[in-house]
């Protein structure tokens, strides 16, 4: 199978790439680190300008009308530049919800403002354990109660997908659209990776209209779980640019750097490590564009090629973010040098839409595999 990009998707990369560079690529994410939030607004407003905010927003919309696989090399190239801001949350996850299970008045309503750039969305999936989000219909409104905690960038979204429990039962998830923006609490937690910031949002009688229900009632697991496919696969490119860029940083960096009277890169231990590091990111290639393809052609084994890529990359994204470091010597772990940037991208990443770990045991229950399977396999 040939996973090599089109000539339409080599323009997307190689477009992203010229377009990112020429706002200052990893000055971008130093910049919003610094607290410079406007350089975020500027980026989001060329990409939509650039036609990236409705690549898989369909031509009624407003949008180009591609699938998931032309949205991979833009994921890549931010990751490269370790991009901040919910661009994935967005394109790779609210889009396909609602090109999939929304309406035609929500498609109206949301698909073109996105499109154009105006409109952003996040998601909030995970309950405050104390403080569980629970909805009741109450005439033509939800009224929310509860908090959701670890929103990406809520403070920059405009709008987010909550899911909630409409019912008594745990399994009576229900997914909102919901302007959180109008009077919900957004308080900021500390995250490892400043480019990803974090927050709380606690809502106290918030009225949501029952239009902005996405999809049926009480059946917000299955169509989480479609979203979050894509969403994880879109993530899993990222990490895949993210790799890309550490790799190229120590190549370069250990033909420079000198040390008894010859470059450190002759030495066999360094040119090993990097041989490992390339090796990781072939892989981490691989399965992600055999995920992204399954998720674009709605294969049979979609979930558990998500969960392959994003349980090997995650883990391959900190070990090459590591090895980056080493090779970079005493001088990797300072301010000035980069390489901090993808260590705690990686890092931040590694739990996020599921650990390594848990993505594991999800592809071992789709394969059939159970505990005494297992023992019975062991013997």
């Amino acid at each position: 199978m040939d996973f090599a990009f089109n000539e339409e998707q080599t323009m997307f990369q190689q477009t992203t790439r010229q377009y990112l560079q020429s706002k200052g690529d990893l000055a971008i994410p130093r910049n919003y680190m610094e607290g410079k939030q406007e350089i975020l607004t500027q980026l989001w407003g060329g990409l939509a300008e650039l036609g990236f905010m409705g690549i898989n927003v369909p031509e009624q919309y407003g949008g180009i009308g591609l699938g998931h696989l032309s949205i991979l090399p833009i994921l890549e190239e931010m990751g490269r530049a370790v991009i901040p801001g919910p661009y994935p949350e967005t394109v790779a996850f609210a889009i396909p919800l609602l090109n999939e299970f929304g309406t035609e008045e929500q498609k109206k309503r949301y698909l073109p403002d996105v499109a154009s750039g105006k409109t952003k969305f996040t998601l909030a999936i995970i309950d405050d354990r104390k403080n569980q989000l629970k909805a009741d219909l109450q005439g033509d409104n939800y009224v929310l109660n509860g908090a959701k905690i670890l929103v990406a960038h809520a403070e920059f979204a405009d709008l987010m997908i909550v899911a909630v429990r409409t019912g008594a039962s745990n399994q009576d998830v229900s997914l909102l659209i919901v302007d959180h923006q109008l009077h919900a609490e957004c308080q900021p937690v500390k995250s490892i990776d400043e480019t990803r910031t974090l927050f709380t949002v606690s809502f106290s009688d918030f009225l949501v209209p029952k239009e902005n229900l996405l999809g049926q009632e009480s059946a917000g697991d299955q169509i989480l779980k479609a979203g979050l496919n894509e969403l994880t696969a879109a993530w899993s490119a990222t990490m895949v640019g993210g790799m890309d860029r550490v790799v190229d940083m120590s190549a370069q960096y250990v033909k420079t750097r000198e040390q008894f009277g010859q470059p450190v890169g002759r030495f066999q231990a360094v040119k090993h490590k990097v041989v490992d590091m390339l090796l990781a990111l072939e892989n981490a290639r691989s399965l992600s564009y055999y995920a992204s393809w399954t998720v674009e052609n709605k294969a049979g084994d979609t979930f558990e090629a998500v969960s392959m890529a994003k349980s090997y990359n995650s883990e391959a994204f900190i070990r090459t973010a590591n090895a980056n470091i080493q090779n970079h010597g005493g001088m990797g772990f300072t301010w000035e040098f980069d390489c901090h940037l993808f260590l705690k991208r990686a890092r931040s990443l590694e739990n996020y839409l599921g650990s390594p770990q848990e993505h594991r045991e999800n592809i071992a229950k789709e394969s059939g595999w159970n505990k005494e399977k297992v023992l019975q396999y062991n013997k």
